[in-house]
């Protein structure tokens, strides 16, 4: 059954096929601008034109922000200067930093011409920090309050402001340096005396994030610690902003996203109708990578010919030990990148961990490799080709366990996303490993 969702969108898709416009307008006042950007991506690229066509343009900002990076761009490219800068103006400054960024060069400076002397400053504060840190993702709206003031004295301050930014569980305290002293969280504030002095009850729970911690860092913290916000320092410990859960949940999902695209050699901000060409180009890089692991195999395969020609048994077998250590590996790859992007791994536990790895590889290896050789023996009678792929298994499973632990750790060290490259390299060692331990020991035994 379809949630409500699903059929807004559903409806939404119909009314643009059919060019009625005006119960599209109508069923959109009635979505959450995210729910809007998922409608677009799921639309092909000239039906989506027509849809942004009839969006309000005080949406346009906040729907540019939650389409994927193709996405966005094939829509920015048919929007003049005037929309481009109505669509920035409702966003916040963090946000607004990530849309500038994404922009065409000369259409950046053209938005940033049009701001004003102020907002040009905050932003480019924002801008001066790398994308993926928490200085990138920071927000300048901050709510200070110095601890030798009363709670009486905040809230008056609290009501004269008469608005806070979106996503405040808290105040920051700090000295009249504007250094980072404590926080002060709205609980507080409401179930405390007027008279009592903000230093008498301010926490110290939350440790600040230094301007360049990265942002996995920054979303591991609001995990671990069940954060709605969090303050962001200077190296010399001035508050400089605050980094809020709606973009921390937009990390997580970016990060869960990439780690599984990746695992195909794709994006997470690829546009699933994005032009035919284009995708081939990239897709082909990938195909052409395992061609050549494919061809690999190959010619492993050609070194043993005079064995597959005596005994044709072999090439009916041959693909369930390269097969049965990929899965193996697989899994031990999966685990180890999983705990990597947890910081669980280190130089004092990866022994132990290897060692645990190798073993299971070693049990399953033996409890496999006793089923299948006692299944190839029943099936061809022949109990040498039983030992020779019962023992084949044993090897490759063992090498995949070890391999699938190593790998990560190993382009981790130089630089290389483990889920991108991790599934070809392993299944290259398992492969080659798989047919070289099983015709290797075929060609020595028969």
């Amino acid at each position: 059954m379809e949630s409500d969702i699903e059929q807004q969108s559903s409806a939404l898709a119909e009314n643009v096929s059919d060019g009625s416009m005006s119960a599209a307008r109508k069923i959109m006042q009635a979505m959450h601008p995210a729910e809007i950007a998922d409608a677009l991506e799921a639309l092909p690229p000239n039906r989506r034109r027509v849809l942004w066509d009839a969006i309000e343009p005080e949406l346009e900002g906040e729907i540019l922000m939650e389409v994927g990076d193709e996405v966005r761009e094939s829509l920015v490219r048919d929007m003049d200067l005037d929309e481009l800068r109505a669509a920035t103006e409702q966003l916040d400054l963090d946000d607004l930093a990530d849309f500038v960024q994404s922009l065409p060069e000369h259409l950046t400076a053209e938005v940033l011409a049009g701001m004003g002397r102020q907002d040009r400053m905050r932003l480019d504060q924002v801008l001066a920090y790398p994308e993926e840190s928490a200085g990138g993702l920071m927000n300048l709206d901050v709510i200070t309050v110095r601890g030798d003031v009363t709670i009486d004295v905040v809230l008056r301050y609290l009501r004269r402001r008469g608005d806070m930014p979106r996503h405040t569980d808290r105040l920051w305290v700090t000295d009249r340096y504007g250094r980072y002293q404590g926080e002060l969280s709205l609980r507080l504030i409401l179930t405390n005396a007027p008279e009592t002095l903000v230093s008498d009850v301010a926490l110290h729970d939350i440790e600040p994030f230094d301007v360049l911690t990265s942002q996995t860092d920054v979303a591991r913290a609001f995990e671990d610690f069940n954060l709605v916000s969090a303050p962001v320092v200077d190296e010399e410990k001035r508050l400089i902003g605050r980094v809020t859960i709606d973009d921390v949940v937009d990390v997580i999902r970016e990060e869960a996203e990439q780690s599984v695209m990746s695992m195909a050699g794709l994006n997470q901000e690829d546009d699933i109708f994005a032009p035919v060409l284009k995708s081939t180009r990239k897709r082909a890089l990938w195909l052409g990578v395992n061609l050549l692991t494919a061809l690999l195999a190959s010619w492993v395969i050609a070194q043993f010919e005079g064995t597959l020609e005596r005994v044709v048994t072999l090439a009916v077998l041959m693909s369930v030990v390269p097969s049965m250590g990929g899965i193996a590996g697989s899994q031990t790859l999966t685990l180890v990148i999983r705990g990597q992007a947890l910081n669980q791994i280190n130089r004092r536990n990866l022994k132990d961990l290897l060692t645990r790895e190798v073993a299971i590889g070693l049990l399953n290896g033996v409890l496999w490799a006793m089923i299948v050789a006692a299944l190839v023996w029943l099936w061809f009678g022949d109990p040498q080709i039983g030992l020779i792929i019962g023992t084949a298994l044993i090897v490759n499973l063992v090498t995949a366990a070890y391999v699938g632990a190593m790998l990560p750790i190993l382009f981790r060290k130089i630089g290389v996303d483990p889920a991108l490259a991790g599934g070809v390299a392993l299944t290259t060692i398992t492969d080659v490993v798989g047919l070289v331990a099983f015709l290797g020991l075929a060609t020595l035994i028969l």
